[in-house]
């Protein structure tokens, strides 16, 4: 009998030890040291999408030597009313998310990265995720369903909040932000090199990165290009660049720029890959933006600075035609060389772009302030026009479609900014294709479609976007005091402190709007879309 006893306890302590009985395993032991991971997203954003997936196998390979965070980003006007860039959907799924890694901590990032790789889907595809990750979806369900979810995600926002983290993803290492790859090696690499004590076993088996060639073609007398910026970020997506800086003014830079300003290389700076950099990983970050420039792969990074032409501020005559500066034509329209108009104030926005929105929805603070003053607003739209008299926009066609319904409408009434009641209606739903239903109440939807459909539609849609092309405005929303100053804002009392930094003695000025003025030097610039 007491053998048998004896053997019962033995195999009872044998299956405890191997968590036969429900026992857990010994938790892993504490490392000699930890790198900080953070992430702050949005989960609908593809970019935010894509390096949820990029980190989640390093995290797996790294275990708990990473300190890794996920935090959301988004906005809550009201306690309790959050808010997301891609809407409703997308602040569900945030709040899906993070009740996961509440209620799942060891395997959350598996339904994580199953809703990324479908993002569009959002939150719907959460229960197939949780049976796929063998996740009971229950507990995750009803924290992201109830107040508890709204609560998570809140202080989830004031932390993306205080960290300055607008753009998804924005993500930190220790402390410092992370500019690196994207790829899973990205990762690993970048963390790997971030131990100071001991590296985990695992960084021993990262491959080499591959040599990858880029020419940087710059000019020195360009004060906004900034190449090393984009430089500085290209190293930390290709660990084996290998960069050659070349100037215009040199022989060489010149007798590049020459070489390809028929195949495209017009702007400065130029970045310049060899065509080997396809055969790269991080060439998926890149690869939207690259087009074909003889023997190489140029990156699209919004060059503006034209080395042949004049520049419109330096006191010298720079394309040989005796003119100097402003005297020159090729600076008719830029900033610096347009008539001060006091009391005219201007915003350039893209009609889809959700902070160009809201700055369309603080209008009638701003035109009620200084309606006494008699200011003159102007809106502007934001887009290309192409050699074949089409036009591309950021956020599509539909985009197009709206600048151009937009300006019918302040065409034929702007009377009493009428436009505004279009306007203002659209933005509840930008994206829905049904404009007809905001044509109402004095604005006739026949004269709407008549103008937007046709060629006087398109006519002022050419001309207005000249006025951003000129200025090189590519921020959605940018706001123009007195025709010549640009700034940058989206509350009423924001735009209002800045346009009256230059319109001091208007009776608007001594008005307070809604919303925070948060102008002081070295402040942050206010969401845009574009750059």
């Amino acid at each position: 009998m007491n053998r048998k006893i004896s053997l019962v306890a033995m195999a009872t302590v044998a299956l405890v030890a191997v968590g036969v009985l429900g026992c857990k395993p010994a938790a892993a032991p504490e490392p000699k040291e930890k790198v900080e991971f953070s992430m702050h997203i949005m989960s609908q954003c593809p970019f935010g999408a894509q390096v949820q997936k990029g980190i989640a196998p390093v995290l797996k390979t790294l275990g708990n030597t990473v300190d890794f965070k996920m935090e959301f980003i988004g906005d809550e006007p009201q306690p309790g009313n959050l808010t997301s860039m891609h809407g409703a959907n997308e602040v569900n799924g945030n709040k899906y998310q993070i009740c996961a890694k509440k209620y799942a901590p060891a395997n959350y990032m598996d339904v994580v990265v199953c809703m990324a790789n479908d993002m569009r889907n959002i939150p719907q595809n959460f229960e197939k995720c949780a049976t796929e990750a063998k996740v009971d979806p229950a507990p995750i369900k009803a924290c992201a369903e109830g107040q508890e979810g709204t609560d998570l995600l809140s202080a989830s926002f004031k932390v993306s909040k205080e960290k300055g983290a607008r753009g998804s993803p924005t993500m930190f290492m220790n402390g410092e932000k992370y500019q690196g790859g994207r790829t899973e090696t990205d990762f690993m690499r970048s963390i790997c090199n971030a131990f100071k004590v001991e590296k985990p076993a695992a960084c021993a088996n990262i491959p080499e990165p591959k040599k990858i060639a880029v020419t940087v073609l710059s000019d020195k007398r360009c004060t906004k290009c900034f190449p090393d910026r984009i430089l500085g970020q290209l190293k930390n997506m290709f660990p084996g660049l290998e960069p050659k800086t070349l100037d215009y003014a040199d022989a060489e830079g010149k007798a590049l720029y020459d070489s390809l300003k028929d195949q495209g290389v017009k702007l400065l700076p130029a970045f310049l890959f060899e065509a080997a950099v396809v055969e790269d990983a991080g060439f998926n970050q890149i690869k939207r933006f690259i087009v074909d420039a003889g023997q190489y792969k140029l990156l699209q990074v919004g060059a503006k600075f034209d080395p042949t032409a004049e520049i419109c501020d330096n006191q010298a005559d720079d394309d040989g035609d005796g003119k100097i500066d402003c005297e020159d034509d090729g600076c008719a329209g830029q900033a610096e060389c347009r008539p001060e108009v006091v009391k005219q104030l201007d915003v350039f926005v893209m009609s889809q772009c959700p902070f160009g929105v809201k700055a369309l929805n603080a209008l009638p603070e701003i035109i009620d302030a200084f309606k006494e003053d008699g200011i003159t607003l102007n809106i502007n739209f934001i887009a290309d026009e192409m050699p074949d008299g089409t036009f591309k926009a950021l956020h599509g066609q539909p985009e197009v479609d709206e600048n151009i319904r937009e300006l019918c409408a302040i065409k034929n009434y702007g009377k009493d900014h009428k436009y505004m009641d279009y306007i203002l209606c659209r933005n509840k739903d930008i994206r829905n294709a049904e404009w007809k239903t905001c044509a109402v109440n004095g604005i006739d939807p026949a004269v709407m479609e008549k103008c937007s459909t046709g060629e006087e539609g398109k006519k002022l849609h050419s001309e207005n976007i000249k006025i951003a092309k000129a200025l090189e405005i590519g921020a959605s929303p940018t706001w123009l005091a007195n025709n010549k100053f640009k700034f940058s804002g989206i509350a009423p009392e924001q735009i209002k402190k800045q346009f009256c930094d230059h319109n001091k003695e208007l009776k608007g000025c001594a008005k307070t709007l809604s919303g925070e003025a948060k102008v002081q030097p070295g402040a942050a610039p206010a969401p845009s879309c574009g750059g």
